[in-house]
């Protein structure tokens, strides 16, 4: 699989990754033997990098994953930390971010994590000096090696890679948030940042295969978290309402190429946006992990292509997330 280099941590990553929420929770459930399978059929895909949080499962993921890299060493694992808390940002101090690592490097079985991202803190920790003089000090300790963000917002992004030290941005990128590719992108570039494409299907729904009848488990965000009851509504189906997701994704369906299904289509559509260094879409089975990973070797969309989804994410999406994220 192709690789790129990820950012400011000077490291490559496969161009596909693997996103492990639903390793550890909010998904429904899934199984130790579940998650091993989908990790293994990950990397014989060719997938090096691994994104996970402290709080997937209160750690579940980041265990799954240690246990993991045990066997297979040399496997890229980036996590998050800050949600352990109240999302004060006087909570976003050197001693938490020393605990929240020491945990995650007990939890991933590691001296030194590959990465550390802040996960979506609040607006104004994205501007505050004391804040990276911390991550700093845990880059010269040899805690961590790099450190990034992850973001709600086109501004967050943009403020956090004016830092000299951040390493990349994670941001919600897919044919249905289009936002990042108007400043976002073109600014990471310049300033050699990563860019992590995550939520890359809308929760699921670019996949294709929802109908506006679809039902979830009761402990799946998609359910608990529709309307943004339990965090931000941009998470969960990239902000979209459900109804007009499915309309949407159906239209999206028909674009995708004879080779290749709508969930392949979206993630092609992400890995040849100039900027974008790795996209995280999660899987929960092998079959799952192994599609994901196949988008990588589909030929790039050709203009047409681009243009049809340029118009459908402006015809149904624009006005309901285009101002917001």
């Amino acid at each position: 699989m192709e690789q790129r280099t990820l950012g400011r941590t000077g490291r490559d990553v496969s161009v596909v990754g693997l996103g492990t929420w639903q390793l550890g929770a909010d998904w429904g459930t899934v199984g130790e033997d579940e998650a091993r399978a989908v990790l293994d059929a990950a990397v014989e895909a060719g997938v090096t990098f691994f994104d996970t949080a402290d709080v997937y499962g209160d750690g579940r993921s980041e265990k799954f994953i240690g246990a993991y890299l045990r066997e297979h060493p040399g496997i890229f694992v980036a996590t998050k930390m800050g949600r352990r808390a109240s999302l004060d940002p006087a909570n976003y101090t050197l001693d938490n971010f020393r605990a929240w690592t020491d945990r995650s490097r007990e939890n991933l079985g590691v001296d030194t994590l590959d990465l550390v991202q802040l996960h979506c803190p609040p607006t104004p920790v994205y501007a505050m000096d004391p804040v990276y003089d911390a991550l700093d000090t845990l880059v010269a300790q040899r805690c961590i090696a790099a450190y990034g963000v992850s973001v709600e917002t086109c501004d967050e992004a943009l403020t956090a890679i004016a830092r000299p030290g951040v390493a990349s941005v994670q941001i919600i990128l897919n044919p249905f948030r289009r936002k990042p590719l108007e400043r976002v992108l073109p600014a990471a570039a310049e300033a050699g940042v990563g860019i992590i494409a995550r939520v890359p299907l809308a929760s699921g729904l670019l996949s294709g295969r929802y109908t506006k009848d679809t039902v979830f488990a009761a402990d799946d965000h998609r359910t608990f978290n529709r309307h943004g009851e339990a965090f931000d509504q941009g998470e969960t189906f990239a902000g979209v309402d459900f109804a007009t997701g499915v309309e949407a994704a159906a239209e999206f369906a028909g674009l995708a190429p004879s080779e290749a299904t709508s969930a392949q289509t979206a993630l092609r559509w992400i890995i040849q946006q100039p900027g974008v260094t790795s996209v995280i879409p999660g899987a929960r089975s092998p079959e799952q992990a192994r599609a994901n990973a196949a988008a990588a070797g589909l030929a790039p969309l050709p203009e047409a292509t681009l243009e049809a989804v340029r118009d459908l994410y402006d015809r149904r999406i624009r006005a309901q997330v285009h101002d917001r994220w």
